[in-house]
């Protein structure tokens, strides 16, 4: 007679995995038990057992009325017996979590992302001023930055001051006269995640051409 293998898969799924099937079993047998009192003695001894199998719940607070909440779990709160807690609401302890609400409104210009719109509607609610001034230039250096990494080697500053105009819908007027500051010759851009182009050249060529080491013969 063939033996019948008894799958994981094939049982009922675990409410609480972390305590495994053998503290479900038990749970199952607390059940069966008719006389409350010693169906109440037996939960401590369960509830016991789950704590020396996961004895990192003691570093919670109130980690007992934790496990006796997770004992009515694992029962799927079909559990009549004289808790030392008050028994969890089922509603409370297995009620889906608040939605977060998303911002799904498409972005704009991907390659300034989402912040910068944000930015924008800040700065386009202030009164026109110095101080309005000098963020727009700020916020123009940073799009220029952002527009380099992504795009090309280089950009006019009347590109970026126009984006910022698009962006906002007309909202901010960039002032007549405005400048950057220049890009030192040094300066260079990649994308997160990719090396400097010099430095990926260089890697490369030390890699197909290593260096030798030139030893002068000895004169004896």
């Amino acid at each position: 007679m063939d033996e019948i293998l008894d799958y994981n898969t094939q049982r009922e799924r675990l409410r609480i995995p972390e305590y495994g099937r053998i503290i479900y079993d038990m749970v199952q047998q607390l059940k069966q038990i008719e006389d409350k009192n010693k169906r109440t003695e037996q939960a401590r001894a369960v509830v016991k057992v789950m704590e020396l199998l996961n004895p990192h719940v003691k570093t919670q607070e109130n980690f007992e009325r934790k496990l006796w909440d997770h004992l009515f779990i694992i029962a799927d709160f079909e559990l009549d017996v004289d808790a030392p807690y008050p028994i969890p609401v089922k509603s409370e302890l297995v009620a889906r979590p608040v939605q977060v609400p998303i911002n799904k409104k498409p972005v704009k210009a991907t390659h300034y992302g989402r912040n910068i719109e944000s930015i924008i509607d800040l700065i386009a609610g202030l009164e026109d001023n110095d101080n309005k001034t000098e963020l727009i230039r700020s916020l123009a250096i940073y799009m220029r930055q952002q527009y380099l990494i992504w795009n090309k080697d280089s950009v006019a500053d009347e590109t970026i001051f126009s984006d910022i105009e698009k962006l906002s819908d007309g909202r901010i007027k960039v002032p007549a006269g405005l400048e950057l500051s220049k890009i030192s010759a040094a300066a260079n851009f990649s994308r997160p995640g990719v090396p400097l182009k010099g430095g990926m050249q260089k890697a490369a060529k030390n890699r197909r051409f290593p260096k030798k080491n030139h030893h002068k013969p000895s004169s004896k």
